[in-house]
């Protein structure tokens, strides 16, 4: 996420390392690699301006705050500007009554339809229950695809053979009946020069009267996700943006300039292929992602929604007892799994997102750890000292890994165990295991 755009901004600080103020020479240099660095990004043009503009008069002639070096004050200020532009503050979404409504909308292939999932998953891990509604009746198979999201997360999905409008306006009537709390429509992609079409979502939205009206925005088109906005607004004035394959855009472009451009907010954010890797949007979060600062906050709210505490307290208990077994790592592995790619996850810790840009992370790995584990008997796990070479050798072979990968887990476990008996007596510490997929 914004990788590229993150490793031009830092080397434009590189050049006030060193210096005592920021003076307007040294100021005007760092100003012009980060103007550089946004167009490449395809950040809108008008927005650059914008944002330069804003960048130098809070920087020149700052002096140096006392152990605040010049580059550290430069990020700031960009920092700032980088939550102004994107919108200032969170903006959430809102529901009037129930059930609440939210359509989505958008050009084909944009990724509504794997968005309304996220979107039902999101919502009824919060409590809610959703119903998806199928009124893209255009696109081969679309009613099939959501209905396979629907099987895979519990959560039904209304069709019925009419036109779009009609399927929307039945759906309430479906949703009050059987009790369902929230609804979302997933309307046909379409050209925003088809009036035909931008024609039957101003249908559907008078039909539905909805909440929300989010414009679902392929982030990875760039410049184009921006033009876009514009028009979808200027016809349906849509309440907010949700953006999608960020995970895939090392740009940014359309993130930085879309709320700018129409002064609607960005409200969510598609980071992954797995139907659990949706966000809230907060711009300061994404100030300090896109400047490589981590995301602390976004990391514990993740950590809070999938681990449980009735777990984490046995395994407290078990550490301080230096119980720890292969067992319980392996069920550690899995929640961390739920909070998503640990590149992901290692990323939003300040300071590691620099020093990973250019390591390949290698997940596959942890898939290897965990099919170790699994070819172990419940004795094996528990007992690892019983653990000779016969019993090594017929892990390897279960697992489809070499008798040297056995080996380094084990004796990686062993000095996990060695570090837990150091610790007996002081306070123990949450760790991720990280060190075992190197």
């Amino acid at each position: 996420m914004f990788d590229s755009l993150s490793e031009k901004l830092e080397k434009a600080f590189k050049t006030l390392r060193g210096q005592g103020k920021l003076t307007e020479d040294n100021v005007r240099e760092s100003v012009k690699d980060v103007r550089r660095a946004l167009l490449d990004a395809d950040v809108n043009f008008k927005v650059v301006k914008q944002f330069i503009a804003g960048v130098e008069e809070k920087a020149y002639g700052q002096e140096t705050l006392r152990s605040v070096a010049p580059s550290e004050q430069i990020v700031k200020i960009i920092h700032d500007e980088l939550v102004d532009i994107l919108g200032g503050q969170n903006a959430p979404i809102e529901f009037r009554g129930t059930p609440g409504k939210l359509l989505l909308c958008g050009l084909q292939g944009s990724g509504k339809t794997t968005l309304a999932g996220k979107i039902a998953l999101h919502y009824q891990k919060k409590g809610q229950r959703p119903l998806m509604v199928a009124a893209d009746i255009y696109r081969p198979a679309a009613v099939k695809q959501l209905q396979v999201l629907g099987k895979q997360i519990d959560v039904p999905v209304f069709h019925v053979d009419k036109k779009p409008p009609q399927i929307c306006a039945e759906a309430i009537e479906y949703a009050r009946a059987n009790n369902l709390t929230l609804i979302i429509f997933d309307t046909a992609g379409r050209l925003h020069i088809d009036e035909e079409l931008m024609q039957e979502l101003s249908d559907i939205k008078k039909k539905v009267s909805p909440d929300e009206i989010l414009l679902v925005a392929d982030s990875m088109t760039g410049q184009d996700a921006v033009n876009v906005a514009a028009q979808f607004n200027e016809t349906l004035d849509f309440t907010g943006v949700a953006l999608t394959k960020l995970d895939g855009d090392s740009r940014g472009g359309a993130a930085l300039s879309i709320r700018h451009i129409t002064g609607k907010p960005i409200k969510l954010v598609s980071v992954g292929e797995k139907l659990s890797d949706l966000e809230l949007f907060y711009p300061e979060r994404m100030a300090s992602r896109i400047l490589g600062m981590g995301d602390i906050v976004s990391l514990v709210e993740k950590a809070q929604e999938t681990i449980d505490v009735k777990e984490a307290v046995k395994l407290e208990k078990k550490l301080r007892k230096e119980a720890f077994t292969f067992d319980d790592f392996y069920q550690q592995l899995q929640q961390l799994k739920k909070m998503g790619s640990l590149e992901s996850i290692l990323k939003m810790i300040p300071g590691v997102s620099s020093q990973l840009r250019n390591v390949d992370i290698d997940e596959s790995q942890m898939k290897r750890v965990e099919a170790i584990i699994l070819s172990m008997t419940m004795e094996e796990r528990n007992r690892p000292q019983v653990l000779n070479g016969s019993r090594r050798a017929r892990i390897a072979d279960g697992s489809g890994t070499s008798i040297q990968e056995v080996n380094r887990l084990i004796k990686q476990f062993q000095q996990m165990q060695k570090m837990i008996k150091q610790m007996r007596g002081g306070k123990l510490k949450r760790m991720i295991p990280g060190n075992f997929f190197n």
